[in-house]
């Protein structure tokens, strides 16, 4: 009997080592994660002031439009559920300002005016990012981080129309500087981003127009104009 239940336990303890084994491992996070992703974005242009002279022209008010964009990203996991992801992505933003002729604009403008303006640029953000919930297969994270952008003059352009000054010509800077904070929410390796951009500087270099063109007196009014740009986007994407 003591050698039969020797031979049992002998037996038991043989079949229980490969089982140990066999058991699934913990899986280890990977510490850079590549994705792409493309979306839509409502651009608003802000503007500080838009002066004819030395007069500032009221009431105005801003039109956003909708746009679209393509990016790559690769994010560079940290501990504790902190990550860094860098992004290149190309875009095209759209909007435009439009002042109506009213009394207080009436002297300044021909008709009810407008500046529609697209934008294509290149945008290099760097964001820091917090996981909050990172419980396979669902997360959300919280971000944010400074972005450079070069605006590509060829393919973008101002367009004035409704003022006296006639073949009004705007430059814009050919770098713009933003902040940007955001969500992400993924399920599996899909996810949804959603992101507020905010302009932190004049991105107007300058604005001329054609004064042999322009009647007297506007032909001797200078055009300053300053304006930010702000962004809200979503995008859908996949993360390897």
């Amino acid at each position: 009997m003591r050698t039969n239940a020797l031979i049992l336990l002998c037996f038991l303890s043989a079949v229980g080592l490969p089982v140990k084994a066999q058991s699934a491992p913990q899986e280890t996070p990977q510490k850079v994660n590549v994705g792409i992703k493309v979306g839509f974005n409502s651009t608003m242009f802000f503007i500080d002031h838009f002066l004819m002279g030395e007069n500032e022209l009221k009431d105005i008010q801003n039109n956003y439009k909708v746009g679209y964009f393509g990016a790559f990203f690769c994010r560079f996991n940290m501990k504790k559920h902190h990550f860094l992801q860098t992004e290149l992505s190309y875009n095209i933003s759209k909007g435009s300002v439009s002042v109506p002729n009213s009394l207080n604009n009436a002297a300044l403008i021909a008709n009810n005016a407008l500046v529609k303006t697209d934008i294509h640029s290149i945008d290099m953000p760097l964001l820091y990012g917090y996981k909050f919930i990172d419980s396979y297969p669902y997360g959300m994270a919280f971000f944010l981080g400074p972005k450079a952008a070069y605006i590509w003059k060829k393919h973008s352009e101002s367009e004035y129309s409704g003022f006296y000054q006639q073949h009004i010509s705007e430059e814009i800077t050919p770098f713009c500087f933003s902040g940007i904070v955001g969500l992400s929410v993924n399920v599996s390796n899909i996810f949804f981003d959603f992101r507020y951009e905010i302009g932190l500087h004049n991105m107007v270099k300058s604005v001329s127009y054609a004064k042999d063109l322009t009647d007297a007196p506007y032909d001797t009014q200078d055009i300053s104009v300053k304006r930010r740009r702000d962004v809200l986007s979503f995008s859908v994407g996949v993360i390897f």
